[in-house]
């Protein structure tokens, strides 16, 4: 602990250490016989741990800001020298003192986790001239300019690398531990750090719009955003402080005038001091510092952590509506899918009297229909291309041979492209046809019911045929992400009652990915401004909770709300009534729901400047999973917060309660504030793992 300590928390350590030997041994003298002498004595270890506040307290009534915890702290203290009671007087200081020690630490481990994130901000950048490499600022180096990136320097810039392949961490940036191999063409985001071979790379951005930079400036604003529990605790400490001076003052001066006026009892110095001891007493007790300290540390804890593990909260008071998720909305293109064609399934054909499926049918069905589609820049005729290319990687054939013009030439003749159907093209002298079904239907071509996939396979279907004969099909569809589904069902695990995708797509393929995933809703077939329109009515069905739970979003109302299809049964979804809703998008085309949705996260948002923008939490990769995982460290936060709040009060009643009444001693108070500092302390550093 004394390792990670700073030298002032080591300084205050010392203090308290010296202070504590110098109380316990002049308590142990027998001083009682030399008054003053013990007076003298105790104002040694007094003054040795209390000067700090002390002056803090001097300073705020100069300052005509008098009531806050030191003064609280002193008038307490004094009070109790005053009154000979010097042993609780330097008590109450000494464990205030360790209070604020185990404060400081706690928030010097919150800020750990902050710093580190902030050490993705470059010092120079190696930047080629003509005059050869020299280190820049940089703020100085202008979009187009070629980098030097050596083994072991952090990425200062966003750019394309030109040269070179390496493997670079990422870890400041996503959470995730495992390098990432690079090479010519591939993007490279500052904040990385390069872990082996030299880079030369193009610049894309300038250092101010460059991904490091957007990410501190996030991370180094988080704090003015608060919470309303926040907000609360310092509008309570406002009023609170004062009321419980004027409180302890009414204490001191009341209670024996109650006692001489109604119980008769007669004026003298024991009685006054009993209840000035009290009124003191009441003070310690009253102090706020343990849910004034603990309620900030636990957002700041939290919002660190949450960093720590590449999930990035723009404030507290977005903590607080992630925490009330019960609604999440998903965009499907490059959320729950992988945003990219590719060839998903090959199914040859089986034929009449052929026992299963000829060796090698899936290979030239592959074949057929990439050559057939060689000539179009489709994106589904991309994708037949490069899966070709990829079988002839694994037959360990040369992968030029894919994409080869001369090939081409000698195999493919004449090509007729029918729009909305599909290519008809001569390979090896043979009629092939590649296309949908009516293209089929067209070229005379029977598919029986065995061999007709349509109404089961999630995608696009590309039908192929040599002359009549009918090869099979091939599905192309935008790849469902690996743990999509599980993170579905992780969501339900953490308290998310309803899931919804909204899509472009077709009506068919949305239900279909629905249903494979999980999701208990969805709408199809939406335009940018119809998935606004369509999130309104969702935010109306959750009854504009976020209104209640801190969200800055405005929810309007006066939408017709519309629940959509169950991706299983096709019925229509009772509405949810409660908790905040959440939109879900990548952060490229997304920002106009983003921004609409009571929290809009961001996933896989890296270099996306609307996403960083519109979105109030911004993951760091693409990993459906830290959709649960941040909804779970938003709620253990406010559950931390709601823990410390109601011990912290309930505690403290109780103690001022029995202060009053004269059985609670300076003892007692000291627990009552410090301990319960600590405990409170202690409590919120859970919210940093």
């Amino acid at each position: 602990m004394m390792k990670s300590m700073t030298k002032k928390q080591k300084n205050l350590l010392l203090r308290i250490v010296a202070a504590a030997v110098l109380m316990v041994v002049f308590s142990l003298l027998p001083l009682e016989k030399y008054p003053v002498l013990r007076f003298v004595l105790f104002l040694v270890p007094y003054f040795t741990v209390g000067h700090d506040i002390l002056r803090k307290a001097i300073k705020g009534i100069r300052n005509r800001q008098v009531f806050d915890e030191n003064f609280l702290m002193a008038a307490a203290t004094v009070g109790a020298m005053a009154l000979g009671e010097y042993t609780e007087g330097v008590a109450v200081m000494l464990f205030y003192q360790i209070g604020e020690l185990f404060q400081s630490y706690a928030v010097g481990k919150s800020r750990k986790n902050i710093s580190e994130l902030m050490d993705i901000r470059p010092d120079y950048a190696n930047l080629e001239t003509e005059d050869g490499v020299e280190e820049a600022d940089p703020d100085d180096v202008e979009v187009g300019s070629i980098i030097l990136i050596k083994p072991g320097e952090r990425v200062p810039i966003d750019g394309v690398i030109v040269e070179g392949t390496s493997s670079i961490d990422t870890a400041a940036l996503t959470g995730e531990s495992l390098p990432r191999d690079v090479a010519a063409g591939e993007e490279i985001l500052s904040g990385s750090i390069n872990l082996s071979g030299l880079l030369r790379v193009q610049t894309t951005k300038e250092f101010e719009e460059s991904t490091a930079s957007r990410i501190l400036d996030l991370v180094e604003n988080a704090g003015t955003r608060k919470a309303k529990s926040e907000q609360f605790i310092s509008k309570f400490a406002r009023w609170y402080t004062p009321a419980v001076c004027y409180s302890a003052l009414a204490l001191a001066v009341l209670g024996p005038l109650v006692n001489m006026i109604f119980l008769h009892v007669p004026s003298s110095w024991d009685l006054w001091s009993d209840w000035i001891y009290r009124a003191l007493t009441f003070l310690v007790i009253s102090c706020p510092c343990a849910i004034v300290v603990s309620i900030p540390l636990t957002f700041f804890g939290g919002i660190g952590g949450a960093g720590s593990k590449g999930i990035l909260i723009k404030g507290s008071n977005f903590m607080e509506t992630l925490a009330n998720v019960r609604t999440v909305v998903f965009d499907k293109t490059g959320t729950l899918t992988k945003g990219n064609f590719a060839v998903t399934k090959i199914c040859p054909a089986v034929h009449d009297g052929q026992d299963g499926i000829a060796d090698g049918a899936a290979d030239r069905l592959l074949e057929y229909a990439a050559l057939a589609e060689s000539y179009s820049s489709h994106p589904i005729s991309r994708s037949l291309k490069e899966a070709w290319q990829e079988s002839l990687q694994k037959s360990g054939q040369k992968t030029a041979n894919a994409q080869s013009p001369d090939l081409f030439a000698v195999r493919v003749g004449d090509t007729e492209e029918i729009s909305g159907k599909g290519v008809i093209t001569e390979v090896d002298g043979r009629r092939i046809g590649a296309g949908n079904l009516q293209l089929m239907q067209d070229l005379g071509v029977t598919i029986t019911a065995e061999n007709d996939h349509s109404d089961v396979e999630i995608g696009t279907i590309v039908h192929v045929c040599a002359g009549n004969e009918y090869l099979g099909h091939i599905v192309i569809a935008d790849e469902i992400k690996p743990n999509a589904a599980e993170a579905i069902r992780d969501l339900r695990g953490s308290g998310v009652t309803k899931t919804v995708m909204l899509t472009g797509d077709a009506e068919a393929i949305a239900s279909r990915v629905a249903k494979k995933l999980g999701i208990d809703e969805y709408h199809a077939g939406l335009l940018p401004g119809d998935k606004v329109t369509r999130l309104e009515q969702l935010l109306d069905e959750t009854g504009s909770f976020a209104e209640n739970a801190g969200s800055s979003k405005n929810v309007s109302s006066g939408k017709t709300a519309s629940t959509g299809k169950n991706a299983a049964t096709g019925k229509n979804v009772g509405s949810s009534k409660k908790g905040t809703l959440a939109f879900v998008g990548d952060g490229i085309n997304d920002a106009p729901v983003l921004s609409r949705a009571d929290i809009g996260i961001a996933m896989g948002a890296l270099g996306s400047d609307a996403a960083i923008e519109a979105a109030d939490v911004v993951l760091m990769d693409d990993d459906p999973m830290k959709i649960a995982r941040a909804i779970r460290l938003a709620r253990k936060c406010i559950r931390i917060v709601n823990e410390n709040i109601w011990f912290a009060i309930g505690v403290k009643l109780a103690c001022l309660l029995l202060g009053a009444l004269g059985i609670a001693n300076m003892w007692l108070a000291i627990f009552a504030d410090v301990g319960v500092m600590v405990l409170c302390v202690l409590n919120a550093i859970r919210a940093l793992v």
